[in-house]
């Protein structure tokens, strides 16, 4: 069995880990706690203090008890705000904390994009235009192309949780780009976990969602695997060991 930590950010999607969980179709247990949020607003002050130290380290020691070989702040915006350095940072930070390898959602993103070997992406974000921007350069900073961000505006985490399939995909059709090979969508508030391959169909390309990748990145840190074809191109890369 292997185990997987997850600190979350208020409730919003969460229920996206379960049904991953059960997709995974192996020996992989996923464990989440959810964190404070603070103010729920997609506001860089607020964002900033969503992801400090503090509020991360509290729910640590339960995943730890959980018996979790690593650990994930599940959180985009709260880490990629911080800039590269600082996300690096929070990131060593809570490895530490933790006694375990750590990484966030803004990591996972940049792995996953080196992991589907593409250079040009778009963004499909929920986030007002400015911290949808700060995404942008996050992902810059590690020389991925964007060559388009589009920006839904939306507040807060909890009228994002309101969002289904119907709004999920105007938001993939509405943010795509040609010269894209992969759209990235950036929110964890955001529900797509049963809508993945039906985003990569309609689209015609990789799509790589916040869970999702959080999900995975997780997995790379406990050095698994896992082939699950219903979560998208990202989990059918070789080589493949299945449990």
């Amino acid at each position: 069995m292997t185990a997987l930590g997850f600190l979350y950010p208020g409730h919003s999607a969460e229920d996206d880990y379960p049904r991953i969980e059960q997709l995974l179709g192996s020996d992989i247990r996923v464990d989440l706690v959810h964190t404070d949020i603070g103010e729920d607003a997609h506001r860089v002050d607020a964002l900033l203090e969503m992801g400090s130290a503090g509020r991360l380290a509290t729910g640590v020691q339960e995943l730890r008890h959980a018996g979790a070989e690593a650990v994930v702040w599940a959180c985009t915006s709260g880490s990629f705000v911080y800039g590269w350095d600082g996300a690096q940072e929070q990131v060593r930070t809570l490895a530490r904390t933790a006694g375990m390898p750590a990484s966030s959602t803004s990591f996972a993103f940049v792995h996953a994009v080196r992991e589907l070997g593409v250079r040009r992406v778009a963004i499909g974000a929920t986030y007002p235009e400015d911290v949808a921007q700060l995404f942008a350069q996050f992902l810059r900073s590690d020389g991925v192309d964007v060559v388009s961000v589009s920006s839904s505006g939306v507040i807060t985490a909890a009228e994002v949780g309101t969002w289904g399939e119907a709004e999920l995909l105007a938001l993939a059709r509405n943010s795509d780009h040609p010269d894209a090979e992969a759209l990235l969508l950036p929110d964890t508030a955001l529900h797509t976990a049963a809508h993945i391959p039906a985003l990569e169909k309609e689209l015609g390309k990789p799509v790589l969602t916040a869970n999702q990748v959080t999900v995975w990145e997780a997995l790379r840190l406990a050095d698994r695997r896992v082939n699950a074809p219903e979560l998208g191109a990202l989990f059918t890369r070789e080589p493949i060991v299945q449990a």
